[in-house]
């Protein structure tokens, strides 16, 4: 396993001690070496489903994990009794990362839905001219259709794959590239919708607040409910119980 930095250890998995600067310069260096680099955010809802998936778990063993979001940082609080230094969420780093990138990066969009598909490479390109977006392909594909996608980006040459298709299956996905291509691959969320304003972001002063989970299920009741009522009470019954074995191990 490729050592990223220091990290702390949130239910297993390695998160990386980053500022947004620090994690941008070690990623484009990556790049520039033409190292192979996994990216994943982990949130609440991740380590949940990580802690849920042993296969899942170790996969992301591989990858460079960021904090993402209020429930890891109350996690590094009550393990570490220290916040992380910023709030790495894909939604406001890939845009520092390729605002900030020097290198003029080669992109492959891959995931969302087909409308969102067909206008985010224009949303990344207007944003971001720079960088070259050299293909885009919406998430839902049949099971079938894997190694035609995985063709497609073979050709296209990127230098990064970002994917958007939610927590496990784009960390799936980016294990997969990684392994079959070489290729860098970022799990970036819902980072497409958000780009595209299919979904409008959270109030500046919720993001402060470490809140925006809370617009996000005042707008996606139905479909948000269980991730964030029953996910979040899941995710701190997790971070005591490992607190508890770490408690016991110290006083051994």
């Amino acid at each position: 396993m490729e050592t990223f930095s220091s990290t702390r250890n949130i239910l297993g998995l390695p998160i990386a001690l980053h500022t947004m600067q620090s994690a941008t310069v070690l990623i484009e260096s990556s790049l520039k070496n033409a190292n192979c680099i996994r990216l994943a955010f982990v949130n609440a809802n991740l380590a949940n489903a990580a802690s849920a998936n042993p296969e899942l778990h170790q996969k992301l063993q591989s990858f460079l994990l960021l904090n993402d979001g209020s429930g890891i940082n109350i996690a590094s609080n009550i393990l570490y009794k220290e916040r992380f230094a910023d709030n790495l969420n894909g939604t406001d780093f890939l845009p520092y990362f390729l605002t900030h990138c020097d290198m003029s990066l080669r992109i492959f969009l891959l995931g969302a839905t087909p409308i969102v598909s067909s206008k985010v490479a224009q949303v990344v390109s207007d944003k971001w001219p720079k960088h070259n977006v050299v293909g885009a392909m919406h998430g839902f594909f049949r099971k079938a259709e894997d190694d035609q996608v995985i063709g497609m980006i073979k050709e296209a040459n990127p230098d990064v794959v970002l994917i958007a298709m939610g927590n496990g299956p784009q960390e799936y996905w980016a294990d997969k590239l990684a392994s079959e291509l070489n290729v860098s691959s970022f799990g970036v969320g819902a980072l497409f919708d958000f780009l595209c304003d299919v979904v409008p972001r959270a109030p500046v002063w919720m993001r402060r607040l470490g809140v925006e989970w809370v617009y996000r299920l005042y707008l996606e009741p139905s479909r948000l409910w269980k991730r964030y009522l029953i996910g979040n009470f899941k995710f701190l019954y997790l971070v005591m119980k490992q607190l508890l074995c770490k408690s016991i191990k110290h006083s051994q």
